[in-house]
């Protein structure tokens, strides 16, 4: 699951080097994300998982391991 989330991010934020991704990533801190990326983010991961993710939730994510593991749970 965390490669395909990668990918997502990777592709959204067109970032050439995906393996630089890890879970101790941050979408603002180290990729420069803004909150209209961020939004953009949430709604391909929902779509692709088809789940929802409340902006609260996203809100409290500080890396992309906190994506996965919410994912996850609430696949």
């Amino acid at each position: 699951m965390f490669e395909k989330i990668k990918e997502i991010i990777a592709d959204q934020l067109g970032v050439d080097d995906i393996d630089s991704i890890t879970p101790s990533t941050s979408l603002v801190d180290d990729l420069e994300a803004d909150s209209l990326d961020a939004v953009e983010i949430m709604m391909a991961l929902e779509d692709e998982f088809d789940i929802e993710i409340p902006d609260e939730k996203a809100e409290n994510f500080k890396n992309i391991g906190d994506i996965c593991t919410y994912i996850e749970a609430n696949k």
